[in-house]
């Protein structure tokens, strides 16, 4: 028998041509609707903008917090600095997803010490991957706050990490995934869930 855990794990690494389409979530108009509503609540709880830098969770986090950077621009005339962070060699997990991980690096623009830093990520799930992301940005300096902007938040926590910023709640169950797709890696924009 497999456990829940280790069926999920499989399902994961299956092409997802393998895998049945249950529902499409969200495609290009609702995706910019959910991160248009994301900045404007980024910009109410955070103030003052110009000391806000968001910080883009390799991989589909780092356009995903670019796109908000232009709507905050766009709403308030000020340009918040965008970085990017790998939290390959942080997961706790490591040895059982990458054979050999390779360290794509991170790229913050600005000192973060004092800031109002918002994490940014496609999916949250068992929180994992946040947790790790906390331990490689602390690793940067000490920002004043630390928020959490997701585009889907699946449920299925494994540690107490929460969401300050959600584009889409979807309850899923542990076999289903959740597919998100942006132009600038995958050459659309959509959500999907997957059997």
């Amino acid at each position: 028998p497999v456990s829940v855990t280790e069926y999920s794990k499989q399902e994961w690494k299956k092409p997802m041509s393998e895998q049945q389409l249950k529902a499409k979530l969200m495609d290009a108009p609702a995706m910019q609707r959910a991160l248009s509503r994301m900045a404007h609540e980024i910009l109410e709880q955070l103030d003052p903008p110009e000391n806000i830098v968001l910080v883009g969770i390799k991989r589909r986090g780092v356009p995903l917090a670019q796109r908000l950077a232009a709507l905050i621009e766009r709403f308030e005339g000020v340009r918040v600095p965008v970085g990017d962070l790998d939290i390959t060699l942080y997961r706790d997990d490591l040895t059982t997803l990458y054979d050999q991980p390779q360290l794509k690096g991170a790229s913050l623009p600005v000192d973060i010490n004092g800031k109002l830093v918002v994490l940014v990520d496609d999916v949250i799930y068992t929180g994992r991957t946040v947790r790790a992301a906390l331990d490689a940005l602390v690793d940067q300096g000490r920002p004043a706050r630390i928020c959490l902007a997701e585009l889907v938040d699946r449920g299925h926590r494994e540690l107490p990490i929460r969401a300050d910023f959600v584009g889409k709640n979807v309850p899923t169950a542990h076999s289903e995934r959740i597919a998100v797709r942006v132009t600038e890696i995958d050459g659309e924009d959509s959500v999907a869930l997957y059997r």
